[in-house]
């Protein structure tokens, strides 16, 4: 229990961090520091904000969440899944509206953390996820159309189908050079990394169109003529004046910041692990994620949560420790306090670009497909979070999202009660005692499911079965009592055979049927398991197991 609300800094402290570790996470932190200036611009210009606000949360929140968090590689600071919801309140409250709503969000996640909440949140259906997230995606597209083109609107309406209508109203105004310099952008944010992957490609693309657009004098939109100076300068912390009027108006978008943050952040300390083969704590990060949007907030920053592309830059770069988040925010003041200056000169539609890149990456354009041809109850989740995402409101897809989660759950589960009547005629069958007469070989695991393998179960399955210490050459899995498989379970086989694969251990999956059958070339299963490897009985998977010999 002491362990659970340890900051994984002061356990990596304890235990001693060598020279070589420190010297790569401080390598890493450089660059992921470099890597997130763009970011944090291109976030809060996006989100409604002045430019300084992003630069001034990833610096904040980066230090408080890797020096707090639970998790060792863990980059804090503003995404892009916030836009949306940023960009509302500011809409309807005020910059001191985002502020409470902020503040409140922080306390509502620091309260998630002290319930041990943190493993529910792995409980939500990765249908409401995508679609959510493919939302906010469109949505963050749809807001880089006017500093894309060029369109110079001066104030584009916050509403989804108003916004498009003003665009296709305006595209006579297009300019070519805004154009231009958007898709190189793309090309150079896409392409560069391939050539030189030390150096992100946005940081090129930034240097290269500043330098272009002020030595040619071409006629785009800066961060300077639309924002004005960049301050290389914090505020003093302020706190705006709350009543109960106030909360009760800011709850909803606080509910909404508090569970995006924690299932972003969450999700992203999950994927991390996987890489690094690591184990965060989940209700410390939750608590770390709390503390840092509530001083963030008092310094006038925006929402903070773990940035799952800047976290997994971390990894890549060699960073395994808390140490590389904080270099990659102290990075950022120092670029803030020496820099400032020089950053009001970058274009619009260069930043447009970047994040027209970001838009792309969030969309899940592939797990949003494999979803559709899946399950007709997934459907009805992935669906309507999306279109309520890029329709209505974020907070109301989230809500409506997980309520239609949990009917469609009930139904499941009441769908899901099989009987079988076991007599001498069904003796061509499985039956429930025939586990002695199994014959394992050794160097191989045999798991055994019973029950449905839902977003509920999904990962503590995959947990059960990836956590092994042994190295078997053939692990089974057993599902003849497994009466359906949702987006989430696929999910998870599907990374559990990808991390036995890159260990070198083959996956045989037993005793499916035939609906399962069906499902599995639905859900794209084949892609990454070998047909061969799926067969009709246990009896079956020993035999390939003998033909591997």
């Amino acid at each position: 229990m002491k362990k659970e609300f340890t900051p994984k800094l002061f356990s990596l402290l304890k235990q001693g961090i060598s020279k070589e570790t420190l010297t790569k996470d401080i390598l890493s932190g450089l660059i992921v520091g470099i890597v997130a200036l763009p970011l944090a611009i291109a976030f809060a210009i996006a989100s409604g904000v002045s430019p300084e606000k992003g630069i001034i949360t990833a610096i904040i929140a980066g230090i408080i969440i890797s020096t707090f968090g639970g998790s060792r590689v863990q980059i804090g600071g503003p995404t892009g899944a916030f836009i949306v919801i940023v960009y509302g309140v500011i809409q309807l409250h005020g910059i001191d509206g985002l502020i409470i709503a902020t503040f409140l969000a922080g306390f509502l996640m620091i309260g998630m953390g002290l319930l041990r909440l943190g493993n529910l949140l792995k409980f939500i259906p990765y249908s409401l996820i995508v679609g959510f997230t493919s939302g906010i995606a469109l949505i963050i597209f749809s807001s880089q159309i006017n500093d894309f083109f060029g369109l110079q609107i001066a104030k584009v309406p916050a509403d989804f189908i108003d916004k498009w209508i003003m665009y296709f109203e305006n595209f006579s105004h297009i300019n070519w050079y805004a154009v231009s310099i958007a898709i190189g952008t793309i090309l150079i944010t896409i392409y560069f990394q391939k050539l030189v992957k030390k150096i992100p490609g946005s940081i090129v693309a930034i240097l290269l169109s500043t330098i272009v657009v002020n030595v040619f004098n071409i006629p785009v939109d800066t961060i300077e003529s639309n924002f004005g100076e960049i301050p290389n300068h914090f505020d003093l912390p302020h706190i705006p004046n709350v009543n109960f009027d106030t909360i009760q108006a800011l709850i909803q978008p606080a509910f909404a910041i508090a569970i995006l943050g924690s299932i972003e952040s969450l999700l992203s300390a999950v994927v991390s692990d996987s890489m690094i083969g690591g184990k965060h704590r989940s209700n410390m990060e939750l608590i770390a994620m709390g503390g840092a949007n509530i001083v963030s907030a008092l310094f006038g920053g925006i929402p903070a949560t773990g940035a799952i592309a800047r976290t997994a830059t971390n990894v890549k770069n060699g960073g395994r420790t808390p140490i590389a988040g904080i270099v990659h925010s102290l990075v950022l003041l120092a670029i803030m306090l020496l820099f400032a200056p020089y950053a009001k000169l970058i274009p619009l539609s260069c930043l447009a670009g970047i994040l027209v890149v970001i838009a792309y990456h969030m969309s899940e354009i592939g797990q949003f497909k494999s979803i559709l041809k899946g399950n007709r109850m997934d459907i009805i989740i992935l669906l309507t979070t999306f279109f309520l995402t890029v329709i209505f409101d974020l907070v109301i897809a989230i809500e409506i999202g997980m309520v239609l989660a949990s009917f469609m759950f009930m139904k499941r589960m009441s769908e899901s009660v099989h009987i079988q009547n076991i007599t001498a005629e069904t003796k061509d069958e499985e039956n429930l005692f025939d586990e002695e007469l199994i014959d394992v070989p050794k160097n191989v695991l045999l798991y055994e499911i019973n029950g449905p393998l839902f977003f509920g179960a999904a990962r503590q399955f995959q947990e059960t079965v990836t956590n092994t210490h042994l190295q078997p050459k053939v692990i089974i899995l057993r599902m003849r009592y497994v009466p359906l498989i949702d987006a989430t379970g696929y999910q998870s086989v599907k990374e559990i055979v990808k991390t036995f694969k890159a260990r070198g251990i083959k996956v045989i999956i037993s005793g499916i049927n035939e609906d399962l059958k069906k499902d599995f070339k639905k859900n794209d299963m084949f892609s990454i398991l070998e047909k061969e490897y799926v067969v009709k009985d246990i009896k079956k998977a020993l035999k390939k197991v003998s033909e591997m010999e």
